[in-house]
């Protein structure tokens, strides 16, 4: 059967789960002036979560059928303990002509397919930093999504930062990597910050800096493209102060703590994706 292109000028989104994820993916769509938010719906029982929406002009409907019955494009922002559930419910509304996205982590695109009754679905890993509109995320194409709704959605989940598309079978490594990932430059931040107070600065001096100066390392890289060792070498001056603190990194097990991190949390993944 061919499908029916999804209309880029005129078409709706709708969001299945009004979360925080959710909040952030419209909130970037309707701010990079994607899509104007009355094109744009959802339905949660909490109205705190339906005034989040409403505050920046998204339309709430009574139930997640209505959701779907007026949208072209149905964004899946439920847990992943509840998606089975929430898709086999709505599947007689999820035709073929509706372009379907799912962004719970860990639930493959042929289970996703299997409950909707067709394959035209991408799987979509964003990250936190969507809600300030630099999330790192990755699709993955199902069976009968096409290249231009693949455009879409990267149009799409673009304007709340950066996305890369990738094999399904990436997406374990990629969630302990990009998904997991900003808990340890958290943690990053929060031992470069007690290290500053411990050193003699002031506490909230110390967690500015450490913030600030790993933002901008971050954007150093991403933006001159030089590779992170390269620019390590350029800060380490012989005899000084950088080199004495990357030795006692070294000394121990940075680099290796960090990869082991994200090869227990891909592990972790795997395990859970089988559950």
């Amino acid at each position: 059967m061919e499908r029916v292109p999804i209309p880029t000028e005129t078409y709706k989104l709708g969001f299945i789960g009004a979360g925080k994820m959710a909040e952030s993916i419209a909130k970037g769509v309707v701010q990079a002036g994607v899509l104007p938010p009355s094109r744009i719906c959802t339905s949660h029982s909490n109205p705190n979560r339906c005034s989040a929406f409403e505050s920046f002009g998204v339309k709430i409907l009574p139930r997640n059928q209505d959701v779907v019955e007026d949208s072209d494009v149905v964004v899946f922002s439920v847990k992943p303990q509840v998606v089975k559930d929430v898709v086999l419910q709505l599947s007689p509304h999820l035709t073929k002509k509706k372009l379907l996205v799912s962004i719970a982590a860990g639930t493959k695109l042929k289970d996703l397919q299997e409950w909707a009754g067709h394959s035209r679905f991408i799987r979509v890993m964003p990250n936190t930093p969507a809600a300030v509109g630099e999330a790192a995320s990755v699709m993955s194409l199902g069976g009968a999504a096409t290249e231009e709704d693949g455009d879409l959605i990267a149009k799409l989940f673009g304007s709340v930062g950066k996305i890369w598309k990738a094999d399904e079978k990436l997406f374990d490594a990629i969630t302990a990597l990009s998904g997991s990932g900003p808990a340890y430059v958290f943690l990053a931040i929060e031992a470069l910050a007690d290290g500053g107070v411990a050193a003699g600065l002031p506490r909230e001096l110390a967690l500015g800096l450490a913030s600030q100066t790993v933002l901008g390392a971050a954007s150093i890289v991403t933006k001159t493209g030089k590779h992170p060792g390269q620019l390590k070498d350029d800060v380490a001056s012989p005899g000084g102060t950088t080199i004495a603190g990357i030795h006692e990194l070294e000394k121990g097990g940075f680099r290796g703590t960090l990869m082991n991190a994200v090869v227990a949390a891909a592990k972790r993944g795997r395990e859970l994706s089988q559950n």
